[in-house]
């Protein structure tokens, strides 16, 4: 997403099974490539991931005071 996808917003790459259009893709976000789920990120629920990624989007939001 040009200039950055903004804090919940769905990726555009996002297909409607929720997986990635661009996986393994040289096109793909170094950011997305960096990032590795883990068990405490994903929890039970899909409710659960989406609340972590929710506050890694906050804290990591430009901007935000360190």
């Amino acid at each position: 997403m040009p200039g950055g996808k903004p804090a919940g917003v769905p990726c555009a790459q996002l297909l409607p099974d929720r997986r990635c259009a661009i996986f393994g893709e040289p096109t793909r976000p170094a950011f997305c490539a960096g990032l590795k789920p883990s068990a405490d990120m994903c929890g039970e629920t899909r409710g659960h991931a989406l609340a972590w990624l929710t506050q890694l989007e906050v804290a990591t939001a430009p901007g935000r005071a360190a």
